[in-house]
C-alpha cells in the first residue's frame, strides 16, 4: 500500500534547476569581472610597454577558466534533472548546494584574479621581476575556484 511519502513534491526539480543556474551565473560573473579588471590593466600598461601585451594575457585566461568550472557543474546538474516523481527533494538540495559552491567560489576567485591581474600587469610594466610573484598570487586565486569545483562535484555525486 503506497502512502505517498516516497513521492517527490512537484517543486523538487526547482532546486536542481536553480543549482545549475547558480553555478553558471555566479562563476560567469566572476570570470567577467576578472577579465574586465585585468583587461583594463593590460590596456593601461600596453601604452607604455606594448611588447608585454601577450605576456600580460595570463590573468584573462585564468579568469576564463573560472567560467569553465561553473559550466561543467551546470551541465552535470542539468543532465541529471528528471521529472518530479523521480527527482527527489534531497537530490534537488544537493544540486543547489553544488551550484552555489562552485558559483560563489568562482565569483570570489574572479574578483581576486581581476584585482591581482590589474595591479600585477601594471606593476610588471615598471618592474619585470614582479611577474613571477603575480603569477604565484594568480595561481592561489585560481585555486579558490578549483576548491569550489571539488566540493560541487562531491555534492553532485552524493
Amino acid at each position: 500500500m503506497a502512502t505517498g511519502l516516497d513521492d517527490a513534491p512537484v517543486y523538487s526539480a526547482f532546486f536542481g534547476v536553480m543549482g545549475a543556474a547558480a553555478a553558471i551565473i555566479f562563476s560567469a560573473l566572476g570570470a567577467a569581472y576578472g577579465t574586465a579588471k585585468s583587461g583594463t590593466g593590460i590596456a593601461a600598461m600596453s601604452v607604455m610597454r606594448p611588447e608585454l601585451i601577450m605576456k600580460s594575457i595570463i590573468p584573462v585566461v585564468m579568469a576564463g577558466i573560472i567560467a569553465i568550472y561553473g559550466l561543467v557543474v551546470a551541465v552535470l546538474i542539468a543532465g541529471s534533472l528528471e521529472e518530479p516523481p523521480k527527482y527527489k527533494l534531497y537530490k534537488g538540495f544537493l544540486h543547489l548546494g553544488a551550484g552555489l559552491a562552485v558559483g560563489f567560489s568562482g565569483l570570489a576567485a574572479g574578483f581576486a584574479i581581476g584585482i591581482v591581474g590589474d595591479a600585477g600587469v601594471r606593476g610588471t610594466a615598471q618592474q619585470p621581476r614582479l611577474f613571477v610573484g603575480m603569477i604565484l598570487i594568480l595561481i592561489f586565486a585560481e585555486v579558490l575556484g578549483l576548491y569550489g569545483l571539488i566540493v560541487a562535484i562531491y555534492l553532485y555525486t552524493k
